[in-house]
């Protein structure tokens, strides 16, 4: 017996309502979180306070780790919206949205309505896609305007020709590329459309077999629109970018073009400096986790899948674009999970052909079964959290990081979420698997966004710090950061000076100690696990605690009297516009 073939949500609109709840929930209810969260936020504030948007700036300082495009949405929502807990968030919401969109119409043209709806479902509720639809991390966006590039390519070269789609994924191409550099994965695709899209545009069969039987042109020389609108759309940005950088003539300016060209893409590419992974990382370490559950899917249906992949060009396409993404990050020494997040709304069309055909062949009770053990085991360890960080939060020990002061808190929620999903899985077991999944997943996203989200706020953020400071320390007194974090200068309601956080630590200490030889009546804010040679630690005054760390303030008593100083040095003062930025 296979499960009852009808949609998970009969109306579309109801379709996409769930969409909207899942994606926007919880947004406004939370300040930037640490690791990059806080440094987008503060440098689209800086572009919409200093109105200077070609050269981002981080505390004053040009930013030359990433290209521009996120951070203009989140400057540019900034501005229409004068709230930045609701800007920071919404360019990835949008993008995720967006992705979800392309995949369901793509899966409709490809196979119909059912597949595409299959497909925007497993999207919903994989893990890793949804983490980052629902954080301020450039990741969501480079996947959209990936997923656009594919998306036009399989417009023009199967269901096509469309000429108009096809320069459509060019210039998406450059906006990824605009937005993190790997944005021209989409022309991988032009390998498997040049083995295959004769046999997927006759599978498809109707008025596009016809076509394709009438020897539609779908190169010639009008193929060269395509790289000319990439290079055009670059243009619109880098040209005023060198431009500006030549005619400057300042050095600074000049090693941000070097580094946001060369350093931060083909640089860290070959020759990472961090997540150093083993090269079969993504397979056996990354995908059986954050692509959970498609990755059951696929190996619990593996014969049906190789089936499916011999038989079908347009799955075979796909397929292969998600193989040769994989297989490019890999070659780097750098991994992290979600390098491969591009990859996923391809892999997500495949999974839902697969699922299509192992429903007209009567199978897939086994499947549907793993998977429901699935959304149980994920109740269950939910709960179990919960009910440990209640009653023996010391079992945790050093391991969770920024949550360990949280756990008291996050207790309560876990225990609740991890008894909703146990209790909406059991109820909804008879339900077909897809819709059993996409319960659990809104369950988990709307419990995390309007629950724990509130709850963890104060402990990611300084907010607390930030306040001591303006206790402790007299209004007119300047206060310096040595190795800052931009979620200070979000939260600071006073001029911060920092000394580059390009900078190594020890050329940023005798910057530090030079600038208060200057003027004695100044502080420096620091962590104290720093092991500084310009300052007596012993003289230190404890301010309170972020983000792991004691944070100590250091005055002129501190200054030790034989610290090299600086032949050059340059110090970033950022003067805050509004003081009430995150309420």
């Amino acid at each position: 017996m296979t499960e009852q073939r009808v949609p998970p949500v009969r109306s579309a609109w109801l379709l996409w309502l769930l969409v909207a709840v899942v994606v926007l929930a919880g947004i406004g209810l939370r300040a930037p979180w640490p690791a990059d969260e806080p440094r987008f936020a503060q440098i689209a504030r800086e572009m919409v306070e200093s109105g200077q948007w070609l050269f981002p700036l981080r505390g004053g300082e040009p930013y030359p780790d990433k290209p521009p495009v996120f951070i203009w949405l989140v400057a540019t929502f900034y501005a229409l919206t004068g709230h930045l807990k609701i800007a920071f968030l919404l360019p990835s919401a949008l993008a995720a949205a967006g992705t979800l969109w392309l995949v369901q119409d793509i899966g409709r043209r490809l196979w119909g309505g059912e597949v595409g709806r299959w497909a925007l479902l497993i999207l919903l509720f994989t893990p890793q896609f949804l983490l980052q639809a629902k954080t301020a991390q450039i990741d969501a966006l480079v996947c959209f305007w990936i997923t656009l590039g594919c998306y036009g390519l399989l417009r023009h070269f199967v269901l096509g020709p469309a000429w108009g789609w096809y320069a459509a994924a060019w210039v998406a191409m450059a906006l990824g590329i605009m937005t993190k550099g790997v944005g021209f994965l989409p022309l991988l695709m032009l390998i498997p459309l040049a083995l295959w899209a004769g046999q997927a545009r006759q599978a498809l069969g109707g008025p596009v077999a016809a076509a394709a039987a009438g020897a539609p042109r779908f190169w010639g020389l009008r193929a060269w629109v395509g790289p000319l609108c990439l290079l055009a759309t670059l243009a619109l940005w880098l040209g005023p970018m060198l431009w500006a950088v030549q005619a400057s003539g300042s050095a600074e300016l000049a090693a941000y073009r070097d580094n946001i060209l060369l350093r931060q893409t083909a640089g860290r590419y070959a020759n990472p400096w961090g997540h150093i992974k083993p090269w079969h990382y993504f397979l056996t370490a990354a995908i059986p986790v954050v692509w959970l559950p498609l990755a059951l899917l696929l190996v619990a249906q593996w014969r049906r899948l190789v089936a499916l992949l011999r038989t079908d060009a347009r799955a075979r396409t796909l397929f292969l674009w998600v193989v040769f993404v994989i297989v490019f990050f890999s070659f780097s020494r750098g991994k992290r999970e979600v390098y491969i997040l591009p990859a996923l709304p391809m892999l997500a069309l495949v999974g839902a052909a697969l699922w299509a055909r192992v429903q007209a062949e009567g199978g897939g009770r086994r499947t549907a079964f793993v998977l429901r053990l699935t959304a149980l085991a994920l109740g269950a360890l939910l709960l179990g959290l919960g009910l440990t960080a209640l009653w023996r939060p010391e079992a945790f020990g050093d391991r969770v990081d920024d949550y360990a002061e949280a756990l008291a808190d996050l207790a309560l929620p876990l225990v609740v979420l991890g008894a909703a999903v146990l209790g909406s899985t059991a109820l909804s077991w008879r339900r077909p698997v897809f819709q059993q999944l996409m319960l659990v997943s809104l369950l988990c996203w709307l419990f995390v966004a309007l629950w724990v989200w509130p709850v963890m706020n104060p402990h990611r953020t300084p907010r607390a710090l930030m306040a001591d400071l303006e206790q402790r320390v007299p209004a007119r007194t300047e206060v310096g950061l040595i190795e800052f974090k931009e979620q200070f200068l979000l939260f600071s309601h006073r001029p911060l000076t920092h000394f580059s956080y390009l900078a190594p630590l020890a050329e940023q200490e005798r910057r530090a100690w030079q600038w208060m030889r200057e003027r004695p009546d100044r502080v420096i804010l620091a962590p104290d696990h720093l092991e500084l040679a310009c300052f007596d630690l012993g003289r230190q005054q404890v301010l309170g605690s972020a983000h792991r760390r004691d944070w100590v303030l250091l005055g002129a008593d501190a200054l030790r009297p034989d610290c090299a100083a600086p032949e050059t040095w340059h110090a970033y003062t950022w003067r805050p516009r509004r003081m009430d930025i995150l309420e």
